[in-house]
């Protein structure tokens, strides 16, 4: 079963148990996927499962963006909406790895290909999203290599 049918089935489900915040937040991926379905018509027949991580971390990232507003802003009642909703994006990604062990991917991998400049950042992070796609934070992995590269 690929990711797609997953979300879809949980949709589903959430309809069934009438979960309103499940619904909505699914809704709203399903309406993502689509979008870039729509986006990509002519060039790709349907969505990869890469493809679709990849939008998942991206909307994850506009929620925590958002968190960060809200947070400014003193908005309790719509930081906890927002984090829901990463609760709920975060079941169909794979497990996320912690800062230590990303530090230590990233560590690992400019050993391996002898990075020494913040120049090699670009190079790092491609291989990163290449491998690891889904299991780390690229922004926890960005400041771990700004430090590393940049001493």
């Amino acid at each position: 079963m690929n990711l797609k049918d997953k979300i879809d089935e949980k949709y589903k489900i959430s309809i069934k148990e009438k979960d309103s915040n499940s619904i909505n937040t699914l809704r709203l991926i399903k309406s993502s996927i689509k979008d870039k379905e729509i986006a990509l018509r002519g060039k790709k027949d349907n969505l990869s499962d890469e493809d679709i991580l990849y939008l998942l971390q991206s909307l994850i990232k506009q929620r925590k963006d958002s968190i960060e507003a809200f947070e400014k802003a003193n908005r309790a009642d719509l930081i906890e909406k927002e984090k829901s909703e990463i609760t709920i994006i975060e079941l169909f990604l794979p497990n996320q790895k912690n800062e230590d062990e990303t530090k230590e991917i990233v560590e690992q991998i400019i050993k391996e290909n002898n990075f020494v400049s913040i120049k090699d950042m670009g190079k790092l992070m491609n291989i990163i999203k290449t491998n690891y796609l889904g299991q780390v934070d690229m922004a926890v992995v960005g400041k771990i290599a700004k430090l590393t590269l940049g001493k």
